[in-house]
């Protein structure tokens, strides 16, 4: 099924108005025109114990223009229903945030952050990442996903490449739609454990934003984009952890973005409008065998929970070292155990280097063998995680009740304002009258 697609000439034009405004800002990216100085003679450079004035000034305006852009695309697509201005707050979005700030921080990496200060080792989230992180949380408490609708740069490089968006069949969407929650439980595990930033590493756009990157990143970002011509924001939908959480939120939001400014008339103009699927359609009726089935599936899933999570934690364990071997330092401290024990020499520079510090092999492998345990504690916790999250979520499919009139999802629902248009019921006074096909055979404006 293809989506109902706006008229050919002015969606060009408006969507090279967009990229070239996003160009242009990305000229404008500051960055040092010549390398720092390398001095030979022993001189170190001395830290300072707190951030230079230019710094913390900058970080000031990025939460300021965080908030003031949260603020601005909750009133577009709340309060002004409009379509085009979410467009250009998305364009303005993708070139700040992204080009001109080079896509840090970014909300969606920052949730590393906080989960490497949650895991007590020390570490302390500066104010500037934790705003970051907080006021898009906030937002979708109260006013749904209006981050991902216009604010979040690597949503509005998608948003701009949808042209042809296709329906994925209603198995395959929500089958890729559990991957978002798996990506987030690995993040936090690698994060907590102090081995790397998988989500900031494997970011796919961050390489557009800096114009610069490893090829495969880059091959893997232009890849989404194009992908995206057709399965409308694939990153947000079946990859970003940031995202789902924004999701949670959304559910519990005080308001959200609605498809009608008044009643439905359930015309059915919107089914198709909504290129991320997040339209839910009411039921011709609901009888109470029907019900009987949602609540004994919602019944299953809360009893299987417990056994699902031990499996998956047992699981999870087992996995452990082999999470673990990804991190570079426990790879290189096998290689020089290995090396001790005669079964051939370690062959990586950072064996050498490491080498180089002083310590034993014995102290090295202790060291390897602590981060190991780090690693079978995180994967069991990791495995009851997706034991949990995949039983809940096909519960809750098989247990989903039918709204009584046409309404987004507000869990899946980026509040990207394209159903707007499609409602009569929202149509200006002067707009072209639509006329409905009535079910009898009839028609009605």
């Amino acid at each position: 099924m293809r989506f109902p697609a706006p008229p050919l000439a002015a969606a060009c034009r408006r969507r090279w108005a967009l990229l070239l405004l996003c160009a242009l800002a990305a000229t404008a990216r500051p960055e040092n025109r010549f390398p720092r100085p390398q001095f030979e003679s022993g001189y170190v450079e001395p830290s300072t114990a707190e951030p230079l004035p230019a710094a913390a000034a900058r970080d000031v305006l990025d939460v300021v223009a965080l908030a003031a852009a949260l603020a601005a695309a909750s009133w577009l697509a709340l309060r002004r229903r409009s379509r085009r201005g979410l467009l250009l707050l998305s364009a303005v979005s993708l070139a700040y945030f992204g080009f001109a700030r080079r896509g840090c921080v970014c909300p969606v990496g920052s949730l590393q952050n906080v989960a490497l200060a949650a895991a007590g080792r020390g570490d302390v989230v500066p104010l500037t990442v934790l705003a970051f992180f907080l006021l898009p949380l906030g937002f979708a408490l109260f006013c749904g996903r209006v981050f991902c609708a216009a604010v979040c740069p690597l949503g509005a490089v998608q948003e701009l490449a949808i042209w042809r968006p296709l329906r994925l069949p209603r198995w395959l969407a929500q089958t890729l739609e559990l991957a978002p929650p798996l990506v987030l439980g690995a993040a936090v595990l690698y994060a907590a454990a102090g081995a790397r930033f998988p989500v900031c590493r494997y970011d796919p756009f961050v390489g557009f934003f800096r114009l610069s990157g490893p090829p495969a990143m880059l091959a893997a970002g232009a890849a989404l984009l194009l992908l995206g011509v057709w399965i409308a924001r694939p990153y947000c939908r079946f990859f970003c952890p940031y995202g789902w959480l924004l999701g949670l939120a959304s559910r519990l939001s005080w308001r959200h973005t609605t498809i009608t400014p008044d009643e439905c008339i359930d015309c059915r103009l919107c089914e198709g409008a909504c290129p991320v699927e997040a339209i839910r359609f009411p039921a011709a009726r609901e009888d109470g065998a029907a019900r009987r089935r949602s609540l004994r599936a919602a019944g299953a899933a809360l009893l299987l929970l417990l056994p699902a999570m031990a499996a998956g934690a047992w699981l999870g364990a087992r996995l452990g070292p082999a999470f673990a071997g990804t991190q570079p330092f426990i790879r290189v401290a096998r290689e020089i155990a290995d090396e001790a024990r005669g079964r051939g020499p370690a062959r990586t520079p950072e064996a050498g280097w490491l080498k180089e510090t002083g310590a034993s092999a014995g102290e090295t492998l202790a060291a390897a063998d602590r981060e190991e345990r780090r690693f079978i504690r995180g994967g069991a916790l990791y495995g009851a995680w997706v034991g949990g999250v995949v039983l809940l979520t096909l519960g809750g499919l098989f247990a989903r009740r039918d709204p009584p009139q046409h309404e987004p999802d507000r869990g899946t629902c980026v509040s990207c304002g394209r159903c707007f248009r499609y409602c009569p019921v929202a149509a200006k006074p002067d707009a072209v009258a639509l006329r409905v096909r009535d079910p009898e055979g009839g028609s009605r404006p």
